[in-house]
C-alpha cells in the first residue's frame, strides 16, 4: 500500500509539473506584438539625447525617434510610454527583462547591438564627434592632435568604444548631454558624442555656446532595437517603409532639422 501511494504521488507530481511546463511554453510562445497589445502600452527606453529624445518645457517627450514611437505604437493599438535608461550598457538586461519593450534613442548598429537585439533596417546616418571648447577648436582637428586629452563619453555608447580605440582616457557618465557638461565644467578635455546631438546642442543659440565639435571619428547608422526574435522589428520596418513614402517620416525629421540625415526606406 505505501509503494502504491508513493507511485501515486510521483505521478501526480509529475502531472503537475507537465502541466506546469505546458503552461509556460504557451507564456514563451507568445510573439511580441501580442504581448505589447495585450498590455496595451509599448514601453520605449531612451535617454536625454536632442534633437532625439528630450523633454519640452511640459515634460512631455518630444524629438524625432519620440514622435515616431508614439506614430509606431498608434499602428500597433497601443500608448508608447517612455521610460528612461539610467545606465545605457544595461540596455541589452532592460529588453530582456521587459522593463523596457523597444530601445530607440539614436542607437548605432554596432556588431554588439545587432548581435543581442532583433534591429530595425537603419533608418538615420550619423557619425562619432568630438566636442572640445570652441576656443581651443583649432588645436583639435586631426585624430593625431586629440594625443593625451581626457574624454567624456556616454557608457556603453559608441563614442566611447571610439574613444577605447584611440587609447585615451575616458570617464564615462550617465548620457551624453553629462559628456557634454562635463567638457563645459572643465572636469573633461573633450566629449565624443553623436554628431545628430552635437548638431543641436553646441555652438551659437544652443545651452552650450561655448562648445563646439570638429574631427569625425567613424561613420554610422541608428537603428531600433527589440528582443532578440521579436516580430516587432518587421512590423517597425513595415511601418518605416509606410511612413518614409507618405512622406510623414520625412516631415518629422524636418520639424528638428535633421532631414539631411534620414535613410530611405
Amino acid at each position: 500500500m505505501k509503494r502504491m501511494k508513493r507511485t501515486l504521488a510521483l505521478l501526480l507530481a509529475l502531472t503537475t509539473l507537465l502541466a506546469l511546463s505546458a503552461c509556460g511554453k504557451k507564456d514563451d510562445s507568445k510573439s511580441d506584438s501580442e504581448y505589447v497589445k495585450e498590455k496595451g502600452t509599448l514601453i520605449v527606453g531612451i535617454t536625454e539625447f536632442e534633437p532625439m529624445d528630450y523633454q519640452d518645457a511640459n515634460g512631455e517627450w518630444i524629438g524625432f525617434d519620440a514622435d515616431m514611437a508614439r506614430k509606431f505604437a498608434e499602428s500597433l493599438g497601443v500608448t508608447a510610454e517612455f521610460q528612461i535608461i539610467a545606465d545605457w550598457d544595461n540596455k541589452v538586461m532592460e529588453l530582456d527583462g521587459k522593463t523596457v519593450d523597444v530601445v530607440w534613442n539614436g542607437m548605432t548598429l554596432t556588431d554588439e547591438v545587432t548581435s543581442s537585439m532583433e534591429c530595425s533596417k537603419p533608418y538615420f546616418y550619423n557619425a562619432q564627434v568630438v566636442v572640445v571648447p570652441a576656443d581651443k577648436a583649432d588645436q583639435y582637428q586631426t585624430v593625431e592632435s586629440l594625443s593625451g586629452l581626457r574624454f567624456a563619453a556616454e557608457n556603453g555608447s559608441a563614442g566611447q568604444a571610439e574613444v577605447d580605440a584611440m587609447g585615451n582616457e575616458c570617464t564615462p557618465v550617465q548620457d551624453q548631454a553629462t559628456a557634454l557638461l562635463e567638457v563645459q565644467s572643465g572636469t573633461a578635455d573633450a566629449a565624443v558624442i553623436d554628431y545628430l546631438m552635437a548638431l543641436a546642442m553646441t555652438g551659437e543659440g544652443t545651452s552650450y555656446a561655448n562648445l563646439t565639435y570638429t574631427v569625425a571619428l567613424n561613420e554610422e547608422s541608428y537603428g531600433v532595437g527589440f528582443r532578440k526574435g521579436s516580430d516587432l522589428a518587421a512590423a517597425l520596418n513595415d511601418f518605416f517603409k509606410s511612413a518614409y513614402a507618405d512622406g510623414s517620416m520625412q516631415q518629422v525629421a524636418e520639424t528638428y532639422g535633421i532631414a539631411g540625415n534620414l535613410i530611405e526606406q
